[in-house]
């Protein structure tokens, strides 16, 4: 039976594994080229990253995709802001972006309560 750590990586694969399939259907019918490589490519890393996420390959993976998924949460946000750096103009605001960042979000803080979990397991284990 999984223990609630395991249960909590099941969880981060299957947001990250959303957002990454979101990415996908977002990226395919782009007509900006810019936006559609990064969508597709987002998309694969994301989708990727299920499999170190699943077989647990370390907090070093784990910091990684907090980092790399926190950077498409920054790049949307930032992208929002009217004559921003990125795209110079303000993005639209839409259900699928705002769903894909949840799922992002969501990803990120299951992945602290990973590793704070395990920080105090360690601890506790050492006691």
């Amino acid at each position: 039976m999984p223990n609630k750590i395991d249960i909590l990586f099941y969880a981060a694969a299957a947001t990250t594994a959303i957002a990454g399939i979101i990415h996908l259907i977002l990226g395919i019918p782009s007509n900006n080229q810019n936006s559609q490589i990064l969508f597709v490519v987002g998309g694969i890393a994301q989708i990727f990253w299920v499999i170190p996420t699943i077989r647990k390959w370390g907090n070093s993976w784990n910091l990684v995709g907090i980092g790399g998924t926190g950077v498409f949460v920054a790049i949307w946000i930032i992208t929002r802001i009217p004559e921003n750096f990125i795209t110079g103009r303000g993005g639209r605001i839409n259900e699928n972006g705002i769903l894909t960042e949840v799922f992002q979000i969501a990803f990120i803080a299951i992945m602290i309560t990973i590793i704070v979990l395990s920080k105090r397991n360690q601890l506790q284990n050492k006691s």
